[in-house]
């Protein structure tokens, strides 16, 4: 069974807690924090779940904060993390097909449950396109800039 990382600052407690409920069937999952809606920095748990999916200790990584921004740019200091803000259906597919990411962030202020449900089903059930030579090169331009080699033509 491929384990989830899943974490969320206090603003997105609640539903961290329901996205655990509805693929808790399907996945083992990781629970990073936080346990309840006192106030938590977002970059403590961004980390956490980044290490899990860096390690391979998860599969993929979901982080809900208040907007979701904050999570993204906290797990993508974390070498080979892709983490986006996805708030819909299609980015969060696209975004695992086109460009392998794996970490999901969202807004807890920002989406409800139902439609998160659905962006993380299209997020999970997404595969990355590694057949496709345009997506492949793609990534490996992506992996040079995080080496530290800006110069990817």
């Amino acid at each position: 069974m491929k384990k989830i990382a899943i974490g969320s600052d206090h603003r997105g407690y609640h539903l961290k807690k329901h996205i655990i409920e509805v693929i808790s069937g399907a996945y083992e999952i990781a629970d990073c924090g936080t346990n309840s809606t006192e106030s938590v920095d977002y970059p403590d748990i961004a980390t956490l779940v980044a290490k899990a999916v860096q390690s391979s200790e998860a599969w993929r990584g979901i982080i809900i904060c208040g907007s979701g921004v904050g999570a993204s740019v906290a797990a993508n200091k974390f070498r080979g993390i892709r983490a986006a803000v996805c708030h819909d259906t299609f980015s969060a597919r696209q975004g695992v097909e086109d460009d392998d990411m794996n970490v999901l962030c969202m807004g807890g202020g920002i989406v409800g449950e139902l439609l998160a449900t659905e962006i993380v089903k299209s997020f999970l059930n997404a595969e990355f396109k590694k057949d496709v030579d345009r997506y492949v090169r793609r990534l490996e331009k992506v992996r040079k800039i995080e080496e530290g080699n800006d110069s990817i033509r």
